[in-house]
């Protein structure tokens, strides 16, 4: 049985269409924009209301870690462009939702995390952990922000501003807990 080739004008009327509607859907995607992470710059809930944050450590955090784990976003270019736009989007939701530093204040206590402090200590432990590994900041956000790569040195200020951090919360949480118990 002789299979029938189509001829090479079909072929290329075929693969322009689909070069066609491609192109037409990317055009109409990018009416369809993702809100943007500009909610406040407002800082009256962030971390450094809670504990001590020492000025580098926080201009080391606001450069490589505010934009994923924070309320306000600066946006790159490309952000504008579909479907990257809805890609950085729920990655910046999902870094918020894991930690975001500047409703630090705003954390609950829940079932597995008590009190507030717990909470706000568990989250500096992931923190403390991200870095060391070397998992935070992501390795696809530090190849476009190259000031946002950590050296040694910026790693070690997070990671003993970290244990620094968590042991104010500890004493702090072991105040609150011996003063409630004594006065009830």
């Amino acid at each position: 049985m002789e299979e029938k080739q189509l001829p090479a004008a079909k072929k290329v009327s075929w693969v322009k269409k689909a070069g066609y509607i491609l192109l037409g859907a990317l055009v109409i995607i990018q009416f369809f924009q993702p809100g943007k992470n500009n909610q406040s710059l407002d800082m009256a809930n962030d971390i450094s209301k809670v504990v001590t944050v020492p000025e580098d450590v926080h201009n080391i955090l606001k450069t490589s870690c505010y934009d994923c784990h924070s309320n306000n976003t600066q946006y790159p270019w490309y952000a504008n462009i579909q479907p990257v736009g809805w890609w950085l989007k729920d990655h910046i939701d999902e870094g918020k939702g894991h930690l975001n530093f500047q409703d630090f204040a705003l954390v609950e206590p829940s079932e597995r995390f008590p009190t507030k402090a717990l909470r706000q200590d568990h989250k500096l432990e992931e923190v403390y952990e991200t870095v060391e590994e070397g998992e935070m900041p992501l390795k696809s956000y530090t190849i476009i922000h190259g000031d946002a790569k950590l050296t040694d040195l910026q790693k070690k200020s997070i990671l003993e501003w970290v244990k620094a951090a968590r042991k104010e919360l500890a004493e702090r949480d072991s105040a609150a807990v011996t003063a409630f118990l004594s006065s009830h």
